[in-house]
């Protein structure tokens, strides 16, 4: 995941945040996050971890544990065995495990939006993301 010279945060299992997450490295969660995350890093949320999100936007995401809220990746998204995701999925790559609790529904993205996800509003970040997959059809 980790490339050479790239900063790589861990929140710990003791770690408890409240708000918003903007982040261009590695993020790796163990705790329990609430709100929203704005990044163009990679993200991994561990086995025990719990995060609670209007929406998650990173360059790729892996999933062990649980999150509530949707999930945007410019590249990919991975559910990892026994994670739990209750929100909608919109990637350009997803790979979902055996045992994977799932509820929601998958956007496969066939590039990386044109939208500057730091630029626009969530609304309209979302609305681009749901004309490029009409447009897929």
């Amino acid at each position: 995941m980790a490339k050479e010279n790239e900063n790589i945060t861990v929140f710990g299992a003791e770690t408890e945040f409240n708000g918003t997450l903007e982040f261009t490295d590695s993020l790796i969660i163990t705790g329990k996050f609430s709100g929203t995350i704005k990044a163009t890093g990679s993200l991994e949320i561990e086995k025990n971890a719990e995060c609670r999100v209007d929406v998650m936007d990173a360059g790729s995401i892996v999933v062990s544990g649980f999150v509530s809220g949707d999930i945007n990746a410019s590249d990919r998204v991975e559910l990892c065995n026994g994670s739990r995701v209750r929100g909608n999925i919109s990637a350009a790559r997803i790979r979902i495990a055996d045992n994977v609790d799932f509820e929601g529904s998958v956007s496969m993205l066939e590039e990386e939006p044109s939208t500057d996800i730091f630029e626009t509003a969530s609304q309209e970040y979302r609305q681009s993301l749901i004309m490029k997959t009409d447009e897929a059809r």
